[in-house]
């Protein structure tokens, strides 16, 4: 499932009557439950297509529904304007009590006022859970949602390819991963990795691990932060993967698709998301046994390389008027032994190192795991960040223009005006 950021956009006044929303007992719609649990009443909670399979689902209610004795109602949603919908819904009297955002989304819809805030729920169920898978959920410094998966980037690679290069050993180090592919190179019949020029998610990866931001805030407001130093450096590591592949300078991983370009056995690697397996065996069967995965190497051995960590939080409406009983859903629809099971049935990455041994079985997640806890992160969370990835992404743009000769400053300054215009767009 490729996950696309969507913006959220506020609506002026939303907050106004969310306050009205709730019980007459002063408990902003928190019933407690009694004797018989929470028999009568139905939990709605939305999700998106294709984020909670079958086998979790069903575990997830039966043990909802046997120990509040209520019902759960889960509606799933397309993303196809799940901005708006998700933006009215928040705004009215009876919202959905529990919704799927993506977690870069958060910051967004909490500025709105439209999330009910989780903090001491944190504390219960997530107190060891990465602070990288974490930090999506936080907005000046209050928690409006809780991590529910997260998935990160690894090295898929063909087997045969590397075998036939000479190549024993997954590589542990970026020094041994170049080494890797100059041996393919050398050996002549294979592309050593597909890397098109604007895999950003990949760079924003580089980022992280640089520890640096692709903005600051200068006089109050957000601004381009392309120019710093550490941003080049991102930049040159990203060349230096890019100088092994023969993709275009000018298109992103989708254009084409790399699993499709892999699928073909010629190519040594791509930087992909573990569901990408199944796109390249769908479009060849045949390769199916020649595909592995690694964690991404870093700098050294003991620190995976930066990466994006993309996926969805679950909220809590501020509006809805059964707040104890949505974080009782919390609760079981997050504990370690769901998303474990969640983390065998996808694949998605575990949320901290303990919860590794959920991914035997699934070599994808097996590989993503030790970046996710250890070196993961995300773009900005601000609710100003949404416009910049509307397409054409300035800081494609940007990767483009270094890629093709020109210096990092000079690339950065060429989009630092539309990058800070997206940056000033009313939310």
């Amino acid at each position: 499932m490729k996950r696309k950021l969507i913006a959220a956009i506020g609506v002026a006044g939303m907050v106004i009557g969310l306050a009205a929303c709730g019980s007459d007992d002063g408990d902003k719609g928190g019933r407690k439950a009694g004797a018989d649990g929470y028999k009568g009443e139905t939990l709605t909670v939305w999700t998106m297509s294709g984020s909670n399979p079958p086998g979790w689902t069903k575990a997830v209610t039966e043990e909802f529904e046997q120990k509040t004795k209520a019902k759960l109602k889960i509606e799933v949603q397309e993303w196809n304007g799940i901005q708006q919908r998700v933006t009215t819904a928040l705004s009215e009297s009876n919202p959905p009590d529990v919704l799927e955002i993506g977690n870069t989304q958060t910051p967004a819809y909490a500025k709105t006022g439209g999330l009910a805030e989780l903090g001491d729920l944190k504390k219960e169920i997530g107190s060891a859970w990465a602070d990288g898978v974490n930090a999506p959920s936080v907005y000046e410094d209050k928690q409006y949602a809780l991590p529910w998966y997260v998935g990160n980037r690894v090295v898929m690679y063909n087997k045969k390819v590397f075998k036939e290069a000479g190549i024993t050993e997954t590589p542990k180090t970026r020094a041994d991963l170049f080494k890797a592919f100059d041996a393919i190179k050398e050996k002549g019949d294979a592309e050593p990795v597909y890397l098109p020029g604007q895999n950003w998610y990949f760079f924003d990866g580089l980022l992280v691990g640089k520890d640096v931001s692709p903005v600051r805030k200068e006089g109050g407001k957000y601004v381009s932060n392309l120019a710093d130093p550490k941003v080049a450096e991102a930049m040159d590591v990203y060349k230096q993967y890019q100088s092994y592949s023969k993709a275009p300078k000018d298109k992103d991983e989708a254009t084409p698709q790399q699993a499709e370009v892999f699928a073909k056995g010629k190519t040594g690697a791509v930087i992909a998301m573990g569901y990408e397996a199944g796109t390249a065996i769908q479009a060849n069967p045949a390769i199916k046994d020649d595909i592995g995965f690694f964690t991404i190497p870093g700098e050294t051995a003991d620190k995976p390389e930066g990466v994006f960590l993309g996926g969805s939080n679950l909220a809590v409406a501020a509006g809805s008027k059964k707040q104890e009983l949505a974080k009782e859903f919390l609760k079981i629809a997050l504990s370690e032994k769901n998303d474990g099971a969640l983390i065998k049935e996808v694949g998605w990455s575990p949320k901290n190192d303990a919860m590794q041994k959920y991914t035997v079985g699934q070599p994808a997640a097996e590989a993503a795991g030790p970046a996710a806890s250890k070196s993961g992160g995300t773009t900005p969370l601000i609710p100003e960040w949404a416009p910049v990835e509307n397409p054409p992404n300035p800081i494609k743009t940007y990767m483009t223009l270094v890629l093709q000769g020109k210096s990092p400053a000079d690339a950065a300054k060429q989009v630092e005006g539309e990058f800070n215009k997206r940056l000033g767009q009313q939310q």
